[in-house]
């Protein structure tokens, strides 16, 4: 800051003025796909405020996200969604040490909304800036609050380094995670990611969007035996994921049912598709303990994080399987799992601990993987 009224140190700031120590506060803004969000976190783990406006009422009757309307929806809401952040944090800019926003990957016209508010704070207040990458949020809110699979405690802590699969619409990745932006990739998926697998089978149904949430709650009274979906990939080394062929067996199950599809029959299918895509992870999941880059690192935590991770067959699988193999297993809590800003703030701060911060201009990207961090 110019006037050198606070001086940043480790994840605290001391106060010139007072000269007593204070956590480091920082506004995290959220706008790379149907979400707006925002968030204050102070470095002692605190989540001050949070705002998320939703879009998904206005890319319901679409059945997905239309990225035009998104960012449309993203320009109309972003400045009131941080003005209800600060004022239900009874903060003013004034207080933030540090601003961060998502840079990418994501919709580009939304990351552009949301980059450029923050950009803007940043330069009138003459706060430093965090360039977040969304899938690194994603990665480390689990180190700012993590529960375990039932959502039970909020206080699992997660130490670097561990081993991380990162699940939501658009990726399907396991990472193993050394420190904040050391992420080497242990699997990937070659073709559709899970949450794309079930939004596509929910829409195959008819059952509305987003999809995911109602296969899960449709599967819980279902029988997974009924529909032989494959198991893409799981006699084969290596851990990486293919759900294309899940999909596509999908939509010959439907071509060849009996019309209109009763209940049972929609649980039914539901329990067997999420039987499958559970089976292929815990099978990846399982030759990636074998890597010899995991057995190296020996990481003591199973993470799962991502919109899927709000998924209950999945939480629960992981959590016996990191209990089978003498892990930790930690999950963001529910409300934290889909793009939140909360994850960028707390992704800014584990930045702007280790010096990352903006100190000249940076184009929002598409597309950012996390190993190039």
């Amino acid at each position: 800051m110019s006037d050198e009224k606070l001086i940043r140190m480790d994840m605290g700031t001391i106060d010139s003025e007072t000269h007593s120590m204070r956590p480091t506060l920082c506004l995290g803004i959220e706008s790379s796909c149907d979400e707006t969000s925002a968030a204050i976190v102070d470095s002692d783990k605190n989540i001050l405020a949070h705002i998320i406006y939703s879009q998904i009422p206005e890319h319901q009757k679409y059945g997905g996200v239309v990225p035009e309307l998104a960012a449309r929806a993203h320009i109309l809401a972003i400045e009131d969604v941080v003005k209800q952040t600060l004022t239900k944090a009874s903060k003013t800019i004034d207080d933030i040490d540090v601003v961060a926003a998502t840079a990418g990957p994501g919709l580009i016209g939304g990351v552009l909304v949301g980059w450029m508010a923050a950009t803007g704070i940043a330069q009138a207040t003459e706060k430093p800036l965090v360039a977040v990458n969304h899938l690194e949020g994603h990665a480390l809110v689990p180190r700012l609050c993590a529960t375990m699979a039932d959502g039970t405690n909020g206080n699992v802590q997660v130490d670097f380094p561990y081993l991380l699969m990162l699940a939501s619409g658009g990726h399907c990745q396991i990472l193993l995670v050394r420190g904040v932006g050391q992420y080497e990739m242990i699997g990937q998926t070659l073709d559709d990611s899970a949450g794309e697998a079930y939004d596509k089978v929910a829409k195959m149904l008819g059952l509305g969007y987003p999809g995911g949430p109602i296969v899960d709650k449709r599967a819980q009274t279902g029988n997974p035996k009924v529909f032989a979906f494959p198991r893409p990939l799981c006699d084969k080394p290596g851990c990486d994921f293919s759900f294309s062929g899940i999909k596509t067996a999908a939509r010959t199950f439907l071509d060849r049912a009996a019309q209109p599809l009763t209940d049972e029959y929609i649980n039914d299918f539901c329990a067997s598709f999420q039987a499958s895509v559970v089976d292929c992870i815990i099978n990846r999941l399982n030759n990636a303990l074998r890597d010899s880059r995991v057995r190296d690192c020996m990481p003591r935590t199973l993470v799962v994080a991502g919109g899927v991770a709000k998924n209950s067959a999945i939480r629960s699988a992981m959590e016996k399987f990191a209990q089978k193999n003498k892990m930790l297993f930690a999950a963001p809590p529910m409300s934290l799992c889909t793009d939140n800003g909360a994850m960028i703030a707390w992704a800014g701060l584990e930045n702007y601990k280790i010096g990352k911060i903006i100190s000249e201009p940076v184009a929002p990207r598409p597309r950012w993987p996390l190993t190039e961090l």
